[in-house]
């Protein structure tokens, strides 16, 4: 499909979510609306009753927390936990504006990866808006560090990822991955990877409060020097892919889509978070420019899942 436009785009029509969260294994409901141009992401929580408990656009909130996940606070104690999947979804499909609505403190983690939610938004279909599309260009690098850990933005003329993971475990060892961004890539080559653990590890996990929704059905387990899942991965270098994906999601926290590259190796929600923490530290880091005014055409820009339908922007005349 060739690309409609450079301008915003938004749901066709809500998508919605139940399940239970990975780490409280409580149960809990998501709702992915259209949203007006300019919007951006607004990331709200209900109570059962449809109270709004809390309300933020996600680059206006704090990042409470980034152990094992990443946690949105929503200000007077309200926070909502493992936003990076669905985030990962529609930063991923080139989503501009969408309200998020959360019923429960953590988003549901359907099957562990952020294919669920590409495949809910490839059924609602995208509305193209009047406003242009608008990116965040680096035009000078900012890297973070911890140890020999590390998480870089640096200029380049496009969108890309270059991730590299190193664990002392056979199964997984040193990975790396380099991508270049597409909605189309994204959804086949990336929001299929699904979230991994240690099976040695989850006790210690559960006794702390994590984990408790984990299981078969929506992690990787390994276990010693086995994936224990009977249906083994999805891909040969899924865990890599998984910590692209949360790298793809935790980056939507900066409002807009990054024209530039980001590199990281043995990185997490963590450096994710203190890399645009750095970039927004000084304004001669960056700029904010229209899709159509960047220095190289964004062909990606056009490269859409097969099945996406897309309902033009119609300008009324007279």
């Amino acid at each position: 499909m060739k690309n409609p436009t450079v301008r915003q785009c938004t749901l066709t029509r809500p998508a919605e979510f139940a399940g239970i969260g990975v780490h409280n294994g409580q149960p809990s409901r998501l709702t992915i609306k259209p949203a007006s141009a300019d919007s951006g992401y607004t990331l709200t929580r209900i109570a059962e009753d449809g109270t709004v408990l809390g309300s933020a656009r996600i680059d206006h909130a704090r990042v409470s927390r980034t152990s094992l996940c990443t946690v949105i606070d929503l200000g007077q104690s309200i926070s909502v936990a493992t936003v990076e999947h669905v985030l990962s979804a529609l930063n991923g499909l080139g989503i501009d504006n969408a309200e998020i609505v959360v019923t429960g403190e953590e988003c549901p983690i359907i099957d562990g990866s952020a294919e669920p939610f590409v495949d809910a938004v490839l059924d609602a279909g995208i509305s193209v808006q009047a406003q242009r599309k608008k990116f965040i260009r680096i035009l000078r690098s900012v890297t973070v560090r911890d140890n020999d850990a590390f998480a870089m933005l640096e200029p380049y003329n496009g969108r890309a990822f270059d991730v590299e993971i190193d664990f002392n475990s056979k199964v997984i060892g040193r990975q790396r991955m380099i991508f270049d961004w597409s909605p189309r890539k994204f959804a086949i080559q990336v929001a299929p990877a699904r979230t991994f653990g240690f099976v040695a590890q989850a006790k210690v996990l559960r006794q702390a409060g994590y984990a408790l929704g984990s299981s078969l059905e929506n992690s990787i387990a390994i276990e010693e020097e086995k994936i224990v899942n009977p249906d083994g991965l999805r891909f040969e270098d899924e865990f890599v892919r998984h910590k692209l994906l949360d790298a793809v999601g935790d980056l939507a926290l900066a409002g807009l889509p990054i024209y530039g590259r980001f590199r990281s190796y043995k990185g997490g929600h963590g450096l994710n978070a203190l890399v645009l923490k750095s970039l927004f530290a000084s304004e001669a880091n960056f700029e904010i420019m229209e899709a159509d005014t960047l220095p190289l055409e964004m062909e990606a820009l056009g490269d859409l899942p097969d099945r996406l339908s897309v309902e033009p922007y119609l300008r009324s005349i007279g």
